[in-house]
């Protein structure tokens, strides 16, 4: 038995910003032609950057969310580069954006079989149908997560409001599938 460490993917984060006054969306839109902006079909405009690689949602409520980002720092830059960007085009801006994390995603690899079964006896608050769905849904208590388990050894984890707490969780849960003896390794 060859034990791993889990290897961590922040896949994106989601962070959610905004202004304390409206935005003109027609306005921003004039400024920016390769802004995304169809009123009819959605309330807010898909604002792209390529560095880092994000789209803003802006809504005219002066509200803003930001997705895409692999880190909380990107996610935060790309916010603030946004606002700078509308602010040089002429864009009325007044104060910072306040940007919080809503969310963030990450994948991971735990490098063994994940025995599901005995995992949905041993970890408790996990729901688990294999003919509806492959993989274990986990709800972690602390930190505050969702985990997917694959058989695979594979798993994503969603639900963190900060990167720690995607290290925290999966490290906790690969810890306890060993202990439990719910994770086998293939012998080298």
């Amino acid at each position: 038995m060859t034990k791993t460490t889990a290897v961590i993917n922040i896949e994106n984060v989601v962070a959610s910003s905004g202004l304390q006054h409206k935005l003109d969306l027609d306005a921003i839109t004039k400024a920016f032609p390769t802004a995304e902006y169809r009123p009819e079909q959605f309330p807010g405009l898909v604002f792209r950057l390529k560095k880092p690689k994000t789209a803003t949602l802006i809504f005219s409520s002066g509200k803003m969310v930001c997705t895409g980002a692999k880190s909380e720092g990107q996610a935060i830059k790309a916010v603030d580069k946004v606002v700078k960007e509308l602010k040089n085009h002429g864009i009325i801006i007044m104060g910072r954006p306040q940007t919080k994390i809503q969310n963030i995603v990450a994948s991971a690899g735990l490098g063994g079989r994940i025995d599901l079964e005995k995992a949905t006896y041993k970890l408790g608050k996990t729901m688990y149908e294999p003919e509806q769905f492959p993989g274990l849904i986990y709800r972690m208590v602390s930190p505050k997560v969702v985990i997917l388990l694959f058989a695979s050894g594979k798993l994503v984890c969603t639900g963190a409001k900060k990167e720690e707490e995607v290290y925290t969780a999966v490290n906790k849960l690969h810890k306890n599938l060993e202990v439990e003896e719910i994770i086998h390794y293939e012998e080298v």
